[in-house]
Formats: structure tokens, sequence, C-alpha cells
């Protein structure tokens, strides 16, 4: 890697990839934040990149005061993301943007043939197809930056990818493990906050409690490692020590294992095929004691079983489920709804839409588009 770009910095991966590049003394080439100017003013003098971005037209101007002072080069909206991506000499592409936002930007990426590194799992869960395709005829690998997705990158080093027959993606089971389906009618907004492991944003730590988020890195999964659903596995390991497993033809099974700290992944993906150090705490086995694991409760989380609907569909099928959830997500986080009503309001946008039709981003775009605005019109008329 020669330059970086890291779309999403003032986030939780990007804050913490940029502390990985500080080490390293990586060059980085470009910014991008949502709204966040005051963060992205403290990087910008932090690393002195050629672009910035915000996407927020009322945090732009903000942001143009903050930084008169500087050389960057300060772009504004979605289209300046795609601005820097196509004007900078970077290599390299961090994309730790939340959300569907992200989709646009991966696109553009890979249309650069510049480097990916993913951390935006719903560029993959709306249009894996489309994306790996991209990868595929450009001859680039998409480097995961999920913790998950980086173990199992890592585990299929072991062996060929005609030996894999399994995948074992593990989830820490979130702050309701062994709650029941009724006992998930009571939680809070600040009960779905608290993680027990991972310290992230607010919205994928609620995607993290309803498993929706386990949900998502199956589909992700698939089209990565390109197996079929059948195959991949999830499993409830409440220490976080094991991030994913792989089982080979001949039953072995390989499995990466550390500390949780989003920093490791990170610099797999960015420095692959080297190795670095990055300070993360080494694995004590004698003060760990054991290590535990569970079959995921499918009554109590019927989002993972969704999203397993939702690939097998396929279709736009999987961008309605993304699209649904974040709107239900951020429905539950303002008041509006309980946090048991995510999973029937997903639910039913999954099982109501219908398009038929070849699945480019456009339509991918439209039916989410469509399926946002049901909803919030829905929610719109419960509330008066």
């Amino acid at each position: 890697m020669k330059k970086l770009l890291l779309l999403g910095s003032s986030g939780s991966i990007g804050t913490q990839a940029l502390d990985v590049c500080e080490r390293y003394g990586v060059p980085v080439g470009g910014l991008s934040v949502h709204q966040n100017t005051a963060l992205l003013e403290e990087e910008v003098r932090r690393f002195s990149p050629e672009f910035a971005v915000v996407v927020n037209e009322t945090s732009y101007r903000d942001a143009k005061l903050r930084l008169k002072d500087t050389n960057v080069k300060l772009l504004s909206g979605k289209e300046g993301i795609g601005e820097m991506i196509a004007l900078s000499d970077a290599d390299t592409v961090l994309n730790a943007i939340v959300g569907e936002a992200g989709l646009r930007p991966t696109v553009w990426t890979l249309a650069h043939k510049k480097r990916l590194a993913l951390a935006n799992k719903e560029s993959l869960v709306c249009a894996g197809e489309i994306v790996m395709k991209m990868a595929k005829d450009n001859g680039e690998e998409i480097m995961p930056v999920d913790s998950e997705h980086a173990a199992i990158h890592e585990c299929l080093r072991a062996g060929e990818k005609h030996e894999v027959e399994e995948l074992i993606v593990t989830a820490s089971g979130g702050p309701f493990f062994g709650y029941t389906k009724e006992a998930m009618r009571s939680v809070t907004r600040e009960m779905a906050l608290s993680h027990p492991t991972w310290k992230m944003g607010q919205k994928i730590t609620v995607d993290s409690a309803t498993l929706m988020n386990k949900g998502f890195e199956l589909i992700e999964a698939a089209h990565l490692f390109s197996l079929p659903m059948e195959r991949i596995t999830p499993i409830i390991h409440r220490e976080s020590i094991i991030h994913s497993m792989v089982r080979f033809c001949d039953g072995s099974i390989i499995g990466q294992m550390g500390n949780p700290d989003m920093r490791h992944p990170i610099a797999y993906a960015l420095f692959y095929p080297e190795r670095r150090a990055v300070g993360t705490r080494p694995l004590d086995f004698s003060a760990l004691g054991k290590m535990t694991f569970y079959a995921p409760d499918y009554e109590a989380f019927p989002l993972l079983s969704l999203a397993k609907e939702a690939f097998t569909a396929g279709g736009v099928s999987p961008a309605v489920l993304n699209a649904a959830n974040e709107e239900a997500v951020w429905a539950f986080l303002d008041g509006r709804i309980r946090f048991s009503d995510i999973a029937d309001i997903v639910t039913g946008a999954v099982h109501t839409h219908k398009e038929a039709g070849p699945v480019t981003l456009e339509a991918i775009e439209r039916a989410s588009a469509e399926t946002r605005g049901e909803i919030r019109e829905r929610l719109a008329s419960q509330s008066v």
C-alpha cells in the first residue's frame, strides 16, 4: 500500500484505522465524514491529506471555515466521495461508511481499480453479486475488515479452496443472550447499546443485539468466499476470542484467535500479505480459563434466519432486508418503536416486497427507497 483513502474516518473503524496508519507512517490521501467536522479538522491537521469530503451540506459549510487555512481540497456530498476516488493517486480505499450509503463508494473504488479494504457490510449484503463480479473483472481481491471475515481469510490460508467444507462464523450473542422472545419486549435503548465485548457505533450495536449483524455477515461470507449458505454456520461464542473458523475436508478445524481488538483485522486488510504488530494485548490462555459455544436461538432472534431467507430468495430481497432494518433501527433509537418491533417490521418488508427483473444497482436502490418510504409512512401514520 502506497497511500490510503479512508471513507468514514469519524467512526469507530475509521479512527482505529488512522491509529494504524500513524503507527506505520501510512500516507493518508483523503478522508470523508458525514457531518463530524470537529473530528475531521483534527484528522486533517494530523495527517495533511490532499482531499477531504463532508457529505452533509450544512456541515460542509462549517468545514470550509474550519479548514480555510489548510491546503486540503474540500469536497461535498456523496458525489464528492466519487470525485475524490477518481482524482486521488491513492492505491487503496478503506470503506468504513455505515449503511447503504457505502455501496456506491465501493462500486466507484472498484471501477477505478483501486484496492478495496471493506468494512461496509451493506455493499455485499445489497449488491454482493455485482460487487464481486466487478472485483473479479478487475483482478482485485476485496480484503474484508470485519473481524469474522478477516479471520476466515486468515484461516483459508491453511488449505486449498476445494478442501473447504464449512465456514463457522462466531457471534458474541450480544447483550440479550439467553433472553426469550417475550423478554425482548422489555428491552430499552440503553440495554441494547450495552454490548458485552465490542465498542461500536449505535446502529451496529443494535444490529448486534438483534443478531441482524450476524445475519448480514453470513450473506457477506457467502459472497466473499463463494460458498452456499448451507455451508456457513453461525455459532454463539460469548468470550469473542475465536473470531471465526474453517472446517476442512479432513475434519480439521482452523480458527483465528485473539483478544477483541479491531486494529488487528484493519492492519491485516491494509498490509496483507504481510503481518504487522499493532499493539494488541496478547492472549493469556491461563487467565482465560474457558471458552463456551452455543447454537443460536432462532426463535428469540428471528432476523438471523430471515437473513438466510433473503439471501436464498436473491434478487433485491437482501437490499430490502437492509433498508427495512436501517429504518427500524433508527426508529428504535429515536424512541418511536420498541426493540421487539424491529424484527416484525423487517420481516414484514421482506415478505411483502416483490420485484422481478435483472438485479442492477438502480433496481437495488429503487427497492431500497421504496422500502424506506413505505416504512416511514406507516410509522408516521401510527404516531398520529
